[in-house]
Parts: C-alpha cells; structure tokens; sequence
C-alpha cells in the first residue's frame, strides 16, 4: 500500500510539473458570433496540436490599443488582433514586433496585400471582409448598383446608415464620400451628401442592429458588410450583397505579434496557423469572410457570396494612417450632423 501510495505522489507530481510546463498565449478576439468561431476554428485546435493553454481577452480593437499603450512597459497580450488599422499605430509606436516573412510558412502564399504590411513592422491580414451594399431582393425592384443608388428616391425611408464609431460605417462613409467628390482629409462633400438622406434613414451603431432592422423595421438597403449578409440570410431575411461599381472598401483582419513578450516563437506558430488555407476556408464557410491565402479553395455557393481569388487585390484600402490622423475631427463632424 505504502509503495501504491509514492506511485500515486509521483505521478501527481509528474503531472502538476507538466501543467506548470505548459505554454499559455494570451490573445483579444471580438466577442458573438466571431468570437466564437475563432476558438472553434483557431485557438482550440491550435491548444491541442500544441500543448498550450489560450487565454481569450473580450476586447475591441480600439481598446486593444489603448491597453497596449497603457501596458507598453509590461505588456500583457502575445498576440494582438485588429480590424480598424491601428496595426499601423500600434508599429509606429513600437507597441508591436515585426515579423519576416519567412518566419510564417504560409505568408509565402498570401495576396500580395495581405503581408506589406509586415515590411513596415504590422502583422499579417488573415481575413477581409468587403463593405458594399445590401438590399432586400423582394422589396426592392431595382438592385442598387452604385454608392450613388442611396440617394434614389425608390427607396424611400428604408436606408439604414450606420455611425461611424463602426469600422463599417467609417469605411462605407468614406466611399460615399469618394464618390461624390471628397478625400480623407476633405469630408464635407461625403457630409453634405448624408445630410439630405436624414429624414429617410434609420442610424445604427452596432452590426446586429442590421439584422434586426431587415427583420423587423422593413430595411430595403444598407451599406453595410459581406459576412453581416450572411448573417441576415441566416436568419430568414431574402438579403444581397453587391460591390458598389465605383469600388469596394474593407475591413483587413490582422494578426499582431506584441513586443516584449516571451514565447514568441509560439505566438508566431499561431498567427501562421490562422493563414492556412483550411483555417481561411473554414472562415469563408461559416461567417463569409474573404481568404487572404491564395491557396484557399471555397465551395462555389460560398464563393459566390464574398470577394475570392484575385479580385481580393482590387478591393480599396484607405491608408489607416491617414484614417487615424482625421479620424476624431471627422467623428465630431458627424456627431454635430446627425444630431441636428
């Protein structure tokens, strides 16, 4: 009995040294729906192939920035994700750590777009969602075609706008404002414009408030995302995406190494994992989100619901720098608009 016992101490012992060996990441995703999905698709399986241990921080992009800033001398997070830019920022300010390309085996067939920026010292882009237009096929007769559609009296009081304090409703404004003959640095145009669709627009400032306005406040059109499209579908709504003619924006999800921070080595192991081509198409299957491994093959129903292949290099990425320089005077401008 008494040897029974030093066997059963040995073995607990084994096995309490093993969890103390045992590597752990820390790493932010969005919350819902995606949240979700990435550690079913990502970090659960990433946890098995490698005996470590992924703790998942609830946070958004924005704030993930202001953490690393506040924690710059102690950082907290491995790897970091973001989907308004602030990887620019975030490089600038030193907050995160370049990664070579050839230190990711599946950034060798990535789009062109997706791994610049890591000569600059961001992380890859592991996903992309296109901004374009949603309509509800049953409503409407005429589907939109162009960024200039919204203002098409057909369509009555059933826009839906979204704020931009949304990545979304930033990128989609911008295009409006594009079109009608604005820049970053020059927003009127893109405001004036939005001023004459007030009275006939509903204003929404978080991604399920879409679903919930084609589902139950009679929404025709939004300009709005390709995997929220989905989203509606899912829930029962007849809704379409297009790609506006003058141009497509997008959101670039990337996948951010954090300076400082032991493990390195691991975390890159994982950011390389979210680029394989099995990762991506698993992302476009179930949230339709776009593939940024060339070597990702989609379904052709899947395919034909989101912007694949090639046509990814010709979405329009406006320079988050830039973004960022003007992003707070644009926001106040556009709180004084909305609020008249």
């Amino acid at each position: 009995m008494l040897s029974a016992l030093a066997c059963s101490f040995l073995l607990a012992g084994m096995s309490s040294s093993a969890v103390a060996q045992r590597a752990t990441l820390t790493v932010n995703s969005w919350g819902g729906a995606y949240e979700k999905l990435h550690k079913q698709l990502i970090f659960e399986p990433f946890e098995k192939a490698n005996n470590v241990k992924i703790n998942v921080v609830t946070v958004y992009s924005a704030d993930t920035l202001a953490q690393l800033r506040a924690q710059k001398a102690a950082p907290q997070y491995d790897v970091v994700h973001f989907s308004g830019g602030q990887e620019v920022v975030a490089a600038r300010e030193g907050l995160i750590a370049p990664i070579n390309a050839e230190e990711l085996p599946n950034a060798a067939n990535l789009y062109p777009f997706a791994k610049e920026g890591m000569s600059r010292g961001e992380g890859p882009v592991h996903l992309v969602t296109a901004i374009g237009l949603l309509y509800n096929e049953k409503k409407v007769k005429n589907p939109p075609k162009s960024w200039k559609d919204l203002w098409k009296p057909e369509y009555g009081d059933h826009l839906v706008l979204t704020d931009l304090s949304n990545s979304y409703g930033l990128l989609g404004f911008l295009m409006m404002n594009k079109v009608w003959g604005g820049s970053i640095e020059n927003t009127k145009p893109g405001l004036d414009k939005v001023r004459e669709l007030l009275d006939r627009s509903t204003i929404i400032s978080s991604s399920p408030e879409i679903q919930q306005n084609f589902a139950q406040n009679d929404a025709w059109v939004a300009a709005f995302s390709q995997d929220y499209a989905h989203v509606v579908r899912q829930g029962g709504q007849p809704v379409k995406f297009v790609m506006a003619e003058e141009g497509t924006p997008a959101v670039f999800f990337t996948a951010n190494l954090v300076a400082g921070r032991p493990n390195q080595a691991l975390a890159k192991k994982l950011i390389d994992f979210s680029l394989s081509p099995e990762v991506q198409a698993a992302f476009a299957r179930e949230m339709r989100y776009s593939p940024t491994n060339r070597l990702a093959k989609l379904d052709p129903a899947v395919a034909s619901e989101v912007v694949y292949g090639d046509a990814v290099n010709g979405l329009v990425r406006f320079d988050p720098a830039q973004v960022d320089a003007n992003r707070t005077a644009l926001v106040e401008s556009w709180k004084k608009l909305i609020a008249r």
